[in-house]
């Protein structure tokens, strides 16, 4: 089952961490830059996947929201690398003309790119199957909805809406310190010990680090975890709905919710991918 994966990469160093991941899987078929920022998380994405040779994987740069808080890749990329296409919907219509089954789309950032995705092709809604990292029951700001959802609730509510097979991996998990790498992880030790891939991704914590936080919590290799079925993290059908400023809530709409992590075979697992896919690049 082809995998495109719709990040927003070059904020916190999730993204980055779940791409190489990524990276590591043959059915990765695209990456498509959520909340753009000029083309820097497209042209980030693209240096990130030929350092880990996989050049053979397109890059798009994706709906830009106008949004230029937490960039902590500052230099990261060579002048030399180019601007990305910016047609997301040929890049996905690509990839869905080269099966006639499912399609994998895991989402780590803003749901606009799906959002369009859905509008515009007619039969990508029977077709994909849809994991997405945000939301959560019980966010831990009532004030404000989730990172994802808030910075484009008409988006999330659109897809939450289009009857999607969707599962979705809540904060209320992800946000847990058993799920977050510092400097002094063993994860960061590994990257640090690596070649070019690994010591971009080094340099890329080490600004985040630096200038917004200590550590980076694990949501987007988490949701990558489950969006390829491993056994250690536990769903359940709920309903759902979106209030007028992105809060979950109970509702209607019905999605597979990750409600359980066992966290330390996560990351035994997050370890071992991360090893295996920096051995080779």
């Amino acid at each position: 089952m082809p995998l495109i994966v719709d990040t927003d990469i070059g904020g916190d160093p999730d993204d980055a961490i779940a791409i190489a991941v990524a990276a590591g899987r043959p059915e990765l078929a695209l990456v498509i830059t959520s909340d753009e920022h000029g083309g820097r998380r497209a042209r980030l994405a693209r240096h990130l996947l030929d350092l880990l040779g996989r050049s053979d994987v397109p890059v798009v740069a994706g709906i830009d929201l106008g949004n230029d808080k937490y960039w902590a890749a500052e230099g990261l990329v060579p002048q030399e690398v180019p601007n990305q296409p910016e047609d997301i919907l040929a890049a996905v219509r690509k990839v869905m003309a080269t099966t006639d089954g499912k399609v994998r789309w895991l989402g780590i950032g803003p749901m606009s790119n799906l959002a369009t995705v859905v509008a515009e092709i007619p039969d990508a809604t029977a077709r994909l199957i849809v994991t997405q990292m945000g939301g959560g029951l019980n966010y831990r700001h009532a004030d404000r909805a989730e990172h994802n959802i808030r910075l484009d609730v008409a988006a999330a509510r659109k897809v939450l809406h289009a009857g999607l097979r969707t599962w979705i991996v809540p904060s209320d998990v992800t946000f847990n310190p058993a799920n977050e790498i510092t400097s002094s992880s063993p994860e960061y030790e590994l990257l640090a010990e690596s070649g070019s891939a690994g010591l971009l991704i080094c340099s890329h914590l080490d600004q985040w680090f630096a200038n917004f936080h200590p550590g980076t919590m694990q949501h987007d290799a988490m949701a990558l975890a489950q969006a390829v079925g491993r056994s250690f993290l536990r769903t359940s059908r709920v309903g759902v709905e979106l209030d007028e400023i992105g809060r979950m809530t109970p509702g209607e709409c019905q999605v597979s919710l990750t409600r359980s992590v066992d966290y330390v075979v996560f990351r035994l697992w997050l370890m071992e991918r991360l090893t295996e896919v920096l051995a080779h690049s």
